[in-house]
């Protein structure tokens, strides 16, 4: 709850000798008061977003209460209006209430009694702004599940850990494995923040060479160095009241960790060749392999600047069954029609390593969808970036049991293309009972009608 002395009560009332009384009470009852002499100066003075209560005469010069509170409720539809009535104005009080004002006094009132009002209103109004925040809270974290999707307790949790954090202005590494979505996990935080209208600026500090790196940075003057013909607008200006994303920052330079710690120590840049010193408001979010502290070429300085807030990806294969799910949604995203894998594709989909994390899956999805004759173990057992022509260049870290399957499958698809769908061809060719021909179609998701001639 808030204190007393940091909520707002706007009074409206025409009479002077009335209006300073009724403030006189409640400054000593520890409120803060505007005071209004009419509704149109009421108008332009309480903000849009007041954050108080509103007492105000129905009587008043020029617009009177009744015409006041519907133009203070369209701007906040939760903000309490307390009206105060001549003795022939009970019924359109009463009205009033009605039509959305939160309580009404008949003149003379009882100072408490208005008091007291107040306190249940400011109360009400907490309450309704807790069950709002916590509204806004759970829409986040439910659009969230479209984005970092999993249904894994470790992905459940970093959803809720990055509302909470994206609510805060705070610096923010995100730690995990190459291939997990750590970009994905930035850019999602930057979306449930209040920085989101402005840039999400991403870069990756193993990709730039140290030569250009600080040039990357901070940007430089027209004429600062050989090449540079006109002046450029650095990352770190360019995400200027947004987020500046660095993927794999232990691979920054050491000469770059003292330039970045001192931005981020005095919010403010100066680009190469400049004088003029830049002031800049920005989240920060580093992504990184490894733990940054147990590296020695980090800067702890930089690391105690960077860390106020942690988030951990899991790897892909301790995830569990996300792993179906995500497979599903790069399908579903490539080609919606996509055939469905079969238990026992899913089955080498939950066993295998995935040493290539979410990236890998992706690419696997990819090959699956776009060529219907390779199965998820065709695709594993090749390697992510070998086509159906290419041998088998590396030792599989498919069982053998997995790779008996996929093998199995590649002749049954084989040979009902080659007999254009026909079962009984088929049977005859592999010499197997029709039962066992169907078993084996429906393990590995084979249709005849895939192999029928329109």
């Amino acid at each position: 709850m808030q204190q007393q002395g940091n909520i707002q009560v706007a009074l409206i009332e025409d009479d002077t000798i009335v209006r300073h009384a009724t403030s006189q009470w409640l400054q000593l009852a520890g409120y803060q008061v505007l005071e209004f002499a009419d509704g149109l100066s009421a108008l332009r003075g309480i903000p849009i977003d007041f954050p108080g209560v509103v007492i105000s005469d129905i009587r008043l010069p020029d617009i009177d209460g009744m015409q006041l509170l519907p133009q203070l409720l369209e701007r906040k539809h939760d903000l309490p209006v307390i009206l105060i009535t001549g003795h022939g104005d009970v019924d359109m009080a009463v009205h009033a209430l009605q039509d959305g004002a939160f309580d009404f006094f008949e003149k003379p009132f009882d100072p408490d009694r208005l008091i007291e009002a107040i306190a249940s209103a400011v109360e009400k109004r907490q309450l309704q702004d807790s069950a709002n925040e916590r509204e806004q809270y759970l829409q986040q974290v439910q659009g969230l599940e479209k984005t970092l999707i999993g249904r894994c307790p470790a992905m459940v949790a970093l959803r809720e850990q990055l509302v909470k954090i994206a609510a805060f202005d705070t610096n923010v590494i995100i730690y995990g494995a190459t291939g997990c979505g750590k970009e994905l996990v930035a850019h999602s935080l930057h979306q449930v923040s209040t920085r989101s209208k402005k840039a999400f600026v991403p870069i990756n500090c193993a990709a730039i060479p140290e030569s250009l790196f600080e040039s990357e940075l901070f940007g430089h003057e027209s004429g600062a160095f050989t090449g540079a013909i006109r002046q450029r607008i650095g990352k770190f200006e360019y995400a200027d009241q947004g987020t500046l994303f660095f993927d794999e920052i232990e691979s920054m330079p050491a000469n770059m960790q003292v330039k970045v710690l001192r931005t981020l120590q005095e919010n403010t840049i100066e680009r190469i060749g400049g004088n003029k010193q830049i002031h800049i408001a920005l989240r920060v979010v580093a992504a990184a392999k490894e733990e940054l502290l147990d590296l020695p070429q980090f800067r702890q300085d930089l690391f105690y600047r960077l860390n106020v807030a942690q988030l951990y990806l899991p790897p892909l294969n301790e995830r569990g069954d996300d792993v179906l799910l995500l497979f599903s949604h790069y399908t579903q995203q490539i080609k919606k029609d996509c055939r469905k894998i079969s238990p026992s594709e899913q089955n080498i989909l939950l066993n295998y390593p995935w040493p290539g994390n979410v990236r890998e899956l992706k690419n696997v999805a990819t090959r699956f969808s776009l060529d219907k004759t390779l199965s998820v173990g065709d695709i594993l057992s090749r390697g992510p970036n070998q086509n159906s022509s290419q041998p088998q260049t590396k030792h599989s870290q498919l069982s053998l049991a997995i790779q008996l399957q996929s093998y199995e499958r590649k002749v049954l698809h084989e040979t009902l293309s080659f007999y254009n769908g026909s079962i009984i061809d088929a049977m005859d060719a592999l010499d197997l009972p029709r039962r066992t021909l169907n078993q084996k179609m429906v393990r590995y998701g084979l249709s005849r009608a895939d192999y029928t001639n329109p």
